[in-house]
């Protein structure tokens, strides 16, 4: 789980989760909150839900030891189960006792949200440690901010009034400017044709003047006035709005728009916007609906105009001081506004802090039962043994500082419920133990594989990648992230595995012992001392050095593959006697391990054995005609005397593990069943046992109290041989993939350094040169330090989850979460 830290507690142990209980506390109702809360800081105690206690007065019962110092069981049994059954009647969570409070905290941490929203948008950053005075308590913190939000939404309502009311006097401004140049542009001309017309009628007679002219005669009852509609209408959908005019009206309007040099601020959006200025003109009341229609349909904000030029002069002159009061009221509440949220934010985290902890504890509390004399709260929860006094101590300085006279009460109740898994873990060990969790969270007390992860995880990667100047290149972009761990936090477990890759990260295939003998026919022979790190130089460059290599990391691969199998098994066998299962140790453990080293193992021996010896005999041949023909003889392909014996008592071994493994285990166990039936009322065994017996429970086939079924008990332990026969030898096969990612990192590199590097410094270029020094550093960053780094990290991954930890990991348990105020702090709301 989290980490811990001080001396209180004993020292970490991750072989095996902690020893835990199920305990009982019963608490006055005077002290609960204060209690819940100290044990939030404390983070010891997973608490159960109490409405959904299933068998609490049984246990009570059966434990025959009862918290108060008279019996309050009375005499009938049925009545006393009956009793205590009335604590577990469900409800839903609006029923329960602490639902106004929760509902409170709820509407407290809704008001810090949007404190908490408004001071982002203001650009005001919120105090880690608060100056300001505390808040008593939760009253007082409610009422003050019911206050403060009250005060906020009032200033942000004038605010948004004022600043509507600011920018539509400013887009007033520009139509009063931009139309009054169209008045006066018309009227302008006007002028000019009366005064072309007046000298033209007296002047000669112009052939442009209608013959009948001089007989018209001006009704002013058939005058037409035309009306006029001014606004602002967005640019992008001014073409769309005149079209639409044209169309509604069938032409008989004029559209004339001018654009705004720079952008506006709509009133009812708030966005600044690229507007047009537009005027329309038109006859009649029919046409005048239409295109106010058409304005409300494209947001076009209209605005009132007078043709009177001297009006509009004094109206811009109003306008302008209106906006200019307008400003200086707005700029002053913004100030207030800005006040308000930097005092909000001197404490806001104070209160939060607080909310959030209320918010848990009601929550917390809410998890717990009412007693029959509605004085005391119920809960029961897990907790690891070690944390027995510190959860008292908690309970006892609970009570003291309520000055309550009723002390609460710990107790430990007898259970075959199974615990949760707790591992104390710290910064180096939490990123592995991720990785096993990840697969699956370990059985109560079961091997932990995490313990072996924090060697094994990085040596396997370390042989995959297995390349000593990029492990330096990998260490240092690591130790980067590690120096930026605060603000890299969420990927610094990533970052722990990294560092520790790289810090294993040389080659794994050390010198040996042989050195090149090119020249020789005679194979390879014991040479010169071994190398601090790396294969014997003189191998580079020659024919040889490719088959070389494929076989000394190929074999390698086996070896390190059987080792790290065998360890899975040998963990078999600890939990096996961890739980007292002996069925396991003689039916699972033992022909296991005969099978794997009957085969695999023998092959490892083969291995040593040619190393040490330089032997030219063929493995191959060898394991293949040990099962075709086990009797003939080997030729040059012994490598000791006695070998062929050996041989044939290995695969008899072999023969013999299966049916070993298949055949007793089944029928064990239905002799253990009919041998504890008629035992369902022997009484509650101890703590210790029961939890022991719950967690190892048979391999889940059952116990004296289910029903026994022989044919599902035989098929899955056939499934099961069938799994681990097969198993054994692809999973052999799959530790060879150590030897094929580490000659793909070491092709891949000489690929790179000579087809791109040498080459571009053989054409003697410096233009050349710097292309090829780019193409390098690329190709190697993003194929050998990203796409292989990620590679070897999900192959190691591969080969813990399914090669080594199918041998002995269920991965069936569930993780221990407390009650803590620390796992609050850190999580996102």
């Amino acid at each position: 789980m989290g980490e811990r830290e001080g001396g209180c507690c004993p020292p970490m142990d991750l072989m095996r989760s902690e020893p835990m209980q199920l305990v009982q506390l019963i608490i006055p109702i005077e002290s609960a909150h204060l209690a819940v809360s100290y044990l939030g800081d404390l983070g010891l105690i997973q608490f159960k839900d109490g409405y959904d206690f299933r068998g609490f007065g049984f246990m009570i019962w059966h434990k025959q030891t009862w918290a108060v110092d008279e019996d309050p069981c009375p005499s009938n049994r049925d009545q006393c189960l009956a009793v205590f059954s009335q604590l577990n009647a469900e409800k839903s969570p609006f029923q329960r006792t602490y639902a106004i409070q929760i509902k409170r905290s709820g509407e407290m941490a809704r008001k810090l949200r949007f404190f908490r929203d408004q001071m982002s948008k203001a650009g005001v950053v919120a105090q880690v440690r608060s100056p300001g005075e505390a808040i008593a308590n939760l009253d007082d913190l409610e009422v003050k901010l019911g206050d403060l939000e009250a005060e906020l939404v009032e200033i942000n309502a004038n605010g948004e009034k004022l600043q509507r009311s600011y920018n539509e006097l400013a887009e007033y401004k520009l139509v009063l400017l931009k139309a009054g140049e169209f008045f006066s542009s018309a009227l302008s001309n006007a002028e000019a044709r009366q005064r072309e017309y007046s000298s033209n009628q007296g002047g000669e007679e112009s052939l442009e003047i209608p013959l009948l002219s001089e007989q018209e005669t001006t009704d002013s009852s058939k005058q037409v006035r035309l009306g006029f509609i001014t606004g602002l209408v967005p640019r992008e959908k001014s073409m769309a709005f005149e079209r639409i005019l044209f169309r509604a009206t069938r032409g008989n309007v004029y559209l004339k728009q001018v654009a705004v040099d720079e952008p506006v601020v709509d009133p009812v959006s708030g966005d600044k916007v690229e507007k047009n200025v537009f005027a329309v003109f038109f006859s009649g009341e029919r046409a005048k609906n239409k295109i106010l229609k058409i304005c409300e349909a494209f947001g076009a904000n209209r605005y009132s105009f007078s043709e009177d030029v001297s009006k509009q002069s004094q109206l811009i002159t109003e306008v302008s001081g209106r906006i200019s009061e307008l400003k200086t009221t707005i700029d002053a509440g913004l100030v207030h506004r800005g006040n308000l949220l930097q005092t909000i934010g001197e404490q806001f985290e104070q209160w939060n802090v607080l909310v959030r902890k209320e918010k848990a504890i009601y929550h917390t509390l809410n998890m717990l039962s009412m007693d029959v004399t509605k004085k005391c709260l119920v809960a029961e929860g897990w907790s690891p043994i070690f944390a027995t006094k510190q959860i008292q101590d908690a309970l006892h300085q609970a009570t003291r500082d309520c000055n309550s006279q009723v002390e609460a009460i710990f107790q430990v109740l007898h259970t075959r419920e199974m615990p949760p898994t707790y591992f104390r873990t710290n910064k180096f060990t939490t990123a592995f133990q991720e990785i096993v969790d990840a697969y699956g969270v370990a059985k109560y007390q079961e091997a932990n594989p995490g313990v072996f992860t924090i060697v094994t995880f990085p040596f396997l990667f370390a042989v995959m990648f297995g390349d000593w100047g990029h492990g330096i290149c990998l260490l240092l972009a690591t130790l980067f992230f590690i120096v930026r761990e605060k603000k890299l936090s969420s990927q610094h477990d990533i970052t722990q595995l990294t560092v520790l890759d790289d810090c294993l990260n040389i080659r794994l295939y050390k010198s040996v012992i042989y050195k090149n003998c090119e020249a020789s026919t005679i194979g390879l022979i014991k040479g010169r001392d071994t190398y601090p790190f790396g294969v014997d130089p003189a191998w580079h460059g020659s024919r040889s050095e490719l088959p070389f290599l494929n076989s000394l990391k190929m074999k390698m691969s086996i070896l390190l593959g059987v080792a790290q199998m065998n360890l899975g098994i040998i963990l078999s066998y600890f939990n096996a006697l961890f739980f007292k299962n002996s069925i396991n140790t003689w039916f699972q453990f033992v022909p296991q391990m005969i099978f794997l080293n009957s085969l695999f193992g023998y092959l490892s021996l083969l291995i040593i054995v040619k190393w040490c010896t330089g032997s030219q005999a063929d493995l191959y041949h060898v394991m293949i005609y040990m099962f075709l023909s086990p009797t003939d003889d080997l030729g040059e392909n012994q490598l000791f005397p006695g070998q062929k014996t050996l041989q044939m008592v290995l695969l008899l071994l072999a023969l013999v593990s299966v049916p070993w493994m298949l055949l007793p285990k089944p029928f064990l166990l239905k002799m253990q069943h009919e041998r504890h039936q008629g035992e369902a009322y022997a009484p509650l065994p101890g703590t210790e046992e029961s939890l022991q017996s719950a967690a190892n429970h048979n391999d889940g086939h059952g116990n004296g109290h289910e029903e026994f079924e022989f044919s599902e008990v035989f098929v899955h332990q056939l499934i099961h041989t069938i799994e681990f026969v097969l198993g054994a030898v692809s999973n052999t096969a799959s530790y060879l993939r150590l030897w094929a990612l580490s000659l793909a990192h070491s092709e891949l590199s000489v690929v790179f350094y000579e087809k791109v590097l040498l080459l571009a410094w053989g054409y003697n270029n410096i233009f050349i040169l710097i292309i090829g020094i780019i193409i390098f550093i690329c190709a190697t960053v993003g194929v050998l330090l990203v796409m292989e780094t990620l590679s070897a990290f999900l192959h190691a991954l591969r080969l813990h989850w399914v090669e080594f930890q199918n041998k002995f990991y269920e991965g069936d348990g569930y993780k221990f979460y407390p009650f803590s105020f620390f796992v609050l702090d850190t999580e996102e709301e």
